[in-house]
């Protein structure tokens, strides 16, 4: 264990889930809701007072592709390749936010962990595109000029 981690917030999630078994996947949900990824001194925390192994908890966390062990920014931009949203031009999008934040396909995350941009496959919102969402919230029919004037809009309201 880390002695230099708050553990605080993963005793007070464990315990909202009762220290249940079944409640795994609620409680890296919550975790990740509030540290945006799964810091690596929370699996060990889990497993011992789940009574599980730390194998378990990986294996879970691993199998969902929303949880994350490397930190992602505060805000998390996912860009639709989709078929709707890549034929009405989702790639230069996604280009544009790479450039203004200085990411690659690579480099995902800003450094000061402000942004942090993916593509996904599909947002479900076909009928929008081409689409992309800030935090969960849908960003319907952008252009390249839009996600700019978006980026700056979230920076100001920093």
């Amino acid at each position: 264990m880390n002695e230099n981690f708050d553990y605080s917030l993963v005793d007070s999630v464990l315990s909202e889930h009762q220290y249940e078994q079944s409640s795994i996947i609620a409680i890296l949900q919550a975790l990740q809701e509030h540290y945006h990824y799964l810091p690596k001194e929370v699996v060990p925390r889990i497993a011992e007072k789940l009574g599980v192994s730390e194998a378990r908890i990986y294996s879970v966390a691993t199998f969902y592709e929303n949880f994350s062990f490397e930190p992602k920014g505060k805000y998390i931009i996912k860009v639709c390749d989709g078929t709707a949203c890549h034929v009405r031009k989702s790639i230069p999008i996604l280009e544009r936010l790479r450039e203004e934040l200085s990411l690659s396909a690579d480099k995902v995350t800003t450094d000061d962990l402000m942004f942090t941009v993916e593509t996904v496959s599909c947002l479900g919102a076909c009928g929008l595109a081409p689409a992309l969402t800030v935090n969960e919230k849908v960003h319907p029919a952008m252009t390249p000029g839009k996600a700019s004037e978006l980026i700056k809009e979230l920076k100001e309201a920093d």
